[in-house]
């Protein structure tokens, strides 16, 4: 999960060379990018649970076949839903932007990235069947190649070299979609070698795993859409408060991803792990897990969040070139990284959580905290009171805080263990 942020940082810096403008419709059609996959996203939770769960009991030599139904679930759903959202991206970007011209560079960018959605689901798919088998080396493996390719696309096709066109934002969608199929294949490859005697590419599920592991997947996948919509709605609530905080919050969330992606990696061990002890009937042991790896998450994190607590504007610095939005972000930054920890808190028991199959617990408690309480207040603070990012940014993190009391009292309540795969 760290290697994600390589490249979101590198595109960051790249694209902050073109200005404010490219960076606020970047960070717009990024979130919107982010909305339409996530769905499909949060649906690999389920082959993640049911797969980690069957290794956990020993079935071994089917162990791949939920991700098959996976990979058929993810096809079934982005070949349409690209087909569409490139048509309506103008549209989409055009009522969330008041400023034209974000709009405009933000659809160039946008309808070349969203190409990518179908594999984009797929490699989710293969993701949760990775860490469920324990050979997260391999989707960790196929990421830098294709983090590595996306940045090398980046050089030529935003800035013309080696005989390029010179495509700028546009330039930036495409390496994404590219690079994101050249993942695919690659993931294609390797679970033909490594799953083949786990039933890769063998069957589907049968129709009562089918249900099972859409029961767990489905309020996952709406859960991730919904925050998926949250964030988009907090791009545009902050375009209400001037496009300079747009910029400067799409750097920020990128450099907070330092601490947040690592988070969501140990979440993602945790939902194996309490999968897995699950699958072998070992309950106390599923229960212990979540908190063993929170508190390593909690190591991790801290230590990773303290340089933006100290030296912020050596950060902030690559990424702002502007002094005035630089200086829009110090504080905020500093803000997210005191909130970071618990944020690694919330994203190892909600994983859990979603290891274990309750998924629509995570639901309830994701929904009510980010639209009934964050972005009620959001709006509030920011262009109604005129607090700005700053305390946009500390409402955020107090939210987060509240978060992770309700996820660890719902993880000590132990009706997780309850959930069928």
């Amino acid at each position: 999960m760290g290697s994600q942020n390589v490249i979101n940082l590198v595109d960051t810096a790249m694209v902050g060379s073109l200005g404010n403008k490219a960076l606020a419709a970047v960070g717009m059609s990024s979130f919107v990018s982010f909305m339409a996959v996530s769905f499909v996203m949060g649906m690999s939770s389920g082959v993640q649970a049911m797969c980690a769960r069957w290794r956990g009991a020993g079935r071994d030599d089917e162990v791949a076949v939920p991700l098959n139904g996976g990979l058929l679930l993810a096809a079934v759903i982005t070949v349409p839903a690209s087909t569409v959202l490139i048509a309506l991206v103008p549209s989409i970007l055009g009522a969330l932007c008041p400023e034209g011209e974000v709009a405009a560079l933000g659809s160039a960018y946008l309808q070349l990235r969203m190409l990518g959605m179908t594999a984009v689901g797929m490699n989710f798919a293969f993701r949760g069947f990775w860490n469920a088998v324990d050979m997260s080396r391999l989707y960790m493996g196929t990421l830098l190649g294709m983090h590595t390719a996306n940045i090398f696309l980046n050089w030529v096709l935003i800035y013309g070299h080696l005989g390029a066109p010179a495509l700028g934002l546009r330039g930036a969608g495409l390496a994404n979609a590219i690079s994101t199929y050249l993942g695919l294949a690659a993931y294609f490859a390797l679970a033909w070698r490594h799953g083949r005697g786990a039933g890769f590419l063998r069957r589907l599920p049968s129709r009562e795993a089918m249900r099972s592991m859409l029961a767990m997947s489905l309020p996952a996948g709406l859960q991730q859409f919904l925050f998926a919509a949250g964030m988009m709605a907090m791009f545009w609530i902050l375009a209400r408060v001037g496009t300079a905080e747009v910029a400067a919050a799409n750097v920020l969330i990128n450099v907070m991803l330092v601490t947040i992606l690592p988070s969501i990696g140990f979440g993602l061990a945790a939902a194996t792990l309490v999968g897995q002890a699950l699958g072998a009937r070992k309950r106390r042991e599923a229960a212990r897990w979540a908190w063993r790896v929170a508190l390593v998450a909690v190591v991790v994190v801290t230590s990773l969040s303290l340089p933006a607590i100290l030296v912020p504007d050596w950060i902030l610095t690559p990424f702002l070139r502007d002094p005035a939005t630089r200086e829009l972000a110090v504080w905020p930054l500093r803000i997210a990284a005191i909130f970071a920890p618990f944020e690694s808190v919330a994203a190892v028991l909600m994983n859990a959580h979603l290891g274990a199959g309750s998924a629509r617990r995570v639901l309830v408690i994701s929904v009510l905290s980010q639209w009934g309480l964050f972005l009620p207040l959001a709006w509030l603070v920011g262009p109604v009171l005129g607090l700005g990012l700053v305390g946009i940014w500390l409402l955020q993190g107090l939210t987060r805080l509240l978060t992770v009391g309700v996820f660890a009292w719902s993880w000590r309540q132990g009706r997780w263990a309850e959930v069928a795969a």
